[in-house]
């Protein structure tokens, strides 16, 4: 039995918790039976360290991208996310999409600029997209429906919306992520979600260096927690543990076909 930690930001880490020394990251996540995992890009500036990481580690890959909170003054997104979507370890185009939770409606504007230039780029490259949304529900998905024209795949990574919002993805043919929140006491309705979805449309995440699974709840989180996340999901889904383990590591190397 093994897990797959479908996003995490391993160039986030605060390595003084491993005595400076990344390798103890990567020991941690073997002893906890975690095969493979995806680290995230999420603006410019990160992206060498995450693309170094991933040459360094067989076992992790990486995705080119930038967080609707980040997005940049670069002139063409588009070129730069074709010329890295090009690299062998690069499996996904995000992190992208939209995050209105906080955000004026100019920059509104300008992450739904940024968004559909990486939903172009996904259709271009046959690459998954990887979607962060919070509180842009209909923006995202009429998005997806209108510049994706039912040709790009990809997955809404730690998930917190609604089910009728996951189905719509699903239908789409997206998959949805669960990461450690899914383990919090105030996590009652993504949990009924969870246990209305398909396992064959799920994955898990750490998110890490954020969000760490109960009982580590406020710590640094690292993928080898992401069978926590695996557990509860297990024991919503009322299905065993290796069941979900192999499901949700078969998914990732579905929809990440590069990573195969």
């Amino acid at each position: 039995m093994y897990f797959v930690d479908s996003h995490c930001h391993l160039d986030r880490l605060d390595l003084e918790a491993y005595g400076g020394d990344f390798s103890m990251v990567m020991k941690n996540a073997a002893a906890a039976n975690v095969s493979h995992m995806l680290c995230i890009g999420v603006e410019p500036g990160t992206l060498p360290r995450i693309l170094e990481i991933a040459e360094d580690w067989p076992q992790v890959f990486a995705s080119v991208g930038e967080h609707p909170l980040f997005v940049s003054e670069q002139e063409d997104c588009r070129a730069w996310l074709m010329k890295h979507a090009q690299h062998p370890k690069v499996v996904g185009i995000g992190e992208t999409g939209l995050d209105y939770f906080k955000a004026k409606e100019d920059k509104k504007r300008e992450q739904q600029k940024r968004f559909i230039t990486h939903i172009e780029v996904a259709k271009e490259t046959g690459l998954p997209l990887i979607i962060h949304t919070r509180a842009a529900k209909e923006d995202t998905l009429q998005l997806l429906r209108e510049h994706g024209e039912g040709k790009v795949k990809g997955v809404l990574h730690c998930f917190t919306e609604d089910l009728d919002m996951a189905e719509q993805a699903i239908d789409m043919g997206f998959y949805i992520s669960l990461s450690g929140i899914l383990t919090f006491a105030s996590a009652d309705e993504l949990r009924d979600t969870a246990a209305s979805l398909p396992l064959s449309k799920l994955l898990i995440e750490t998110d890490a260096p954020w969000l760490a699974p109960v009982p580590h709840r406020g710590k640094q989180n690292e993928p080898s927690l992401v069978p926590k996340v695996a557990e509860c999901l297990a024991e919503v889904k009322g299905v065993p543990l290796a069941e979900v383990a192999k499901v949700t590591a078969d998914n990732f190397f579905e929809l990440f076909d590069k990573a195969k």
